[in-house]
Parts: structure tokens; C-alpha cells; sequence
């Protein structure tokens, strides 16, 4: 038996628009300057077409992370299965949210820190954005129906 997934993509698009404010206020007014500093950057000068590029780049992977999201989330739910009635929505968001981060995010940023020689500061800042905006993503998906 395969799950019954519907997507909805003006959920997936507020998704992507939460991950953009929360980058904006994570790596801006709340941790922009000590990331800044890990990062090497607090010198640059930052070049207006190459930070369009890069938030181009980062609206597309949020989508690309708002669709898998989507998918991972409605396979949680009994109902997607024609099984027993479903627990809150939400439930299932925290559960993608997590196991997302733990399963795929944690490792990446682990191996910043011992291959790359990156800081555990640095580390914390991106695993908390991380945890923080699949967290929002993942909310908007579970609860806004399809």
C-alpha cells in the first residue's frame, strides 16, 4: 500500500517566504555579526549581484526543502495510509522538522567542524537557523490543510 500525498504549493510557498525572513533576521540583526566572524567575512564588502545570486540559490533550495518536507510530513500521518484517525497536525510537523534535522542536518554541520576546521560556534549558530526554520517550514505544511 502507498501513501495518498496531495502537496500544497501555496503552503510550500509560505513555507520558502519563512525560511527567507527567518535567514534574514537569523544572519542579520540576531547572529550576523558573530557569523560574520566565524565565517571570516567581517571585512567584506558585500557585491549586490552576487547576494541576489545567493538568495536565488537559497529560495530554490527552500523549495526543494519545503517539498521534501511536505512529502516526509504526510507520510507520518495514519490517514495518508487509510489507517487510524490522525493526532494533531502539528505533531507530524515536529516530527519531520526533527528527524529531518537530526537525520540529515546535524551530520552535514558535524562534518563542517571536523573536515572543514569550522567552529563549534559557527556550528551552533547554523544547527539552531537550521532546527529553527525547518521547524516554522514544517508547521505551516502540517497545519495548512492541502
Amino acid at each position: 500500500m502507498l501513501p495518498v500525498i496531495h502537496i500544497n504549493y501555496l503552503a510550500i510557498a509560505a513555507g520558502i517566504v519563512s525560511n527567507v525572513i527567518i535567514g534574514f533576521l537569523w544572519y542579520g540583526p540576531l547572529f550576523g555579526k558573530p557569523w560574520m566572524k566565524e565565517m571570516g567575512l567581517e571585512n567584506m564588502e558585500p557585491n549586490t549581484k552576487e547576494m541576489f545570486k545567493s538568495l536565488g540559490f537559497m529560495i530554490f533550495g527552500s523549495f526543494l526543502t519545503a517539498f521534501v518536507l511536505s512529502h516526509s510530513i504526510l507520510v507520518w500521518k495514519p490517514s495518508s495510509w487509510n489507517l487510524q484517525a490522525d493526532a494533531p497536525a502539528w505533531i507530524y510537523g515536529a516530527y519531520a522538522a526533527v528527524f529531518t534535522w537530526i537525520g540529515f542536518y546535524i551530520p552535514l554541520l558535524l562534518g563542517s567542524v571536523t573536515w572543514e576546521g569550522k567552529s563549534w560556534k559557527l556550528f551552533f549558530i547554523n544547527a539552531f537557523y537550521y532546527l529553527v526554520s525547518l521547524s516554522a517550514m514544517s508547521f505551516i505544511l502540517a497545519v495548512w490543510p492541502a
